[in-house]
């Protein structure tokens, strides 16, 4: 549904947050195991999440802080892991045990379970918080940002990244985009809906970037071939000898190497299948 007003897209009826639940199963988050196609599919998202951790260093580096960082909805805890590797103190949050055991025990990550607006975490104390592709999934995005907002330390930075409902990819699929996403998606952002949320809960934007190495590619590949897609046929438990696996995830990497150039070139003119953020408290 798309608000008459302020034009914001939002999924209604929304299920049940009990409901819910059944749409993220236990093998939702990468667990890398000891096969060829595993460890081939590690090496792609470090690779991929580049972008991911360069623009996070640079707000960091930005805001003089030197308390730690904590990455909300975390899953498998491969993105805190190369920070760590780096040097840099960082923790997670997810809601899921089975993200965080995955991410205490294949990637040595401290993470904690729970909801953001709950959880023990110390204010005042973080110097970034990142948010990647997780205001889409919850019900009250304001208590989110309102309680990232009160984790930061006075010149903390925040880094939020959802899916752009104003892209080309959305034009062109429609309802087919993987960025909608039924029914885990529950609003999808546009630039100024994220913007204008951002300065409702009390933070000026500093950084916008509109093309993830990560997403823009992967998510054109998904909506064009969603049976490709490593997640989708893990979730869907879709029976493969390691050589089908392999070659699946051959043909899609293959598939969204193809879409590099549309997906670099649309993200040049502002109209990339994602919205990256860096934000700061307003004084």
């Amino acid at each position: 549904m798309e608000c008459e007003n302020c034009r914001l897209i939002r999924l209604d009826p929304r299920p049940a947050p009990e409901d819910l639940k059944s749409y993220y199963p236990r093998n939702y988050w990468f667990s890398p195991d000891a096969g060829a196609a595993s460890r081939l599919e590690e090496a792609y998202r470090r690779l991929v999440l580049r972008d991911h951790v360069s623009f996070a260093i640079r707000a960091l580096l930005d805001s003089g802080e030197k308390g730690p960082i904590v990455d909300i909805g975390c899953g498998g805890g491969l993105f805190l892991k190369i920070l760590r590797e780096r040097g840099y103190a960082a923790v997670g949050l997810d809601n899921s045990t089975d993200a965080a055991r995955v991410a205490w025990t294949q990637n040595g990550v401290p993470v904690i379970c729970g909801d953001l607006t709950a959880s023990p975490l110390d204010r005042g104390e973080f110097s970034l918080v990142t948010m990647f592709h997780v205001l889409e999934h919850v019900y009250d995005p304001v208590a989110y940002l309102r309680t990232a907002r009160d984790l930061l330390a006075a010149n903390g930075r925040l880094v939020v990244q959802v899916p752009n409902a104003s892209s080309w990819q959305f034009l062109i699929f429609g309802e087919y985009w993987n960025g909608v996403d039924v029914p885990r998606h529950l609003v999808n952002f546009r630039l100024r809906d994220l913007e204008n949320l951002l300065d409702y809960c009390g933070f000026e934007v500093l950084r916008r970037k509109h093309f993830s190495l990560r997403d823009n590619p992967a998510g054109f590949a998904t909506s064009l071939a969603p049976w490709l897609d490593p997640m989708a046929r893990r979730v869907r438990s879709v029976p493969e000898t390691p050589g089908v696996r392999l070659f699946k995830d051959g043909l899609y990497l293959s598939l969204s190497l193809a879409a590099l150039p549309f997906t670099v070139f649309e993200a040049a003119c502002g109209a990339g299948s994602s919205i990256m953020i860096e934000a700061r408290k307003k004084p």
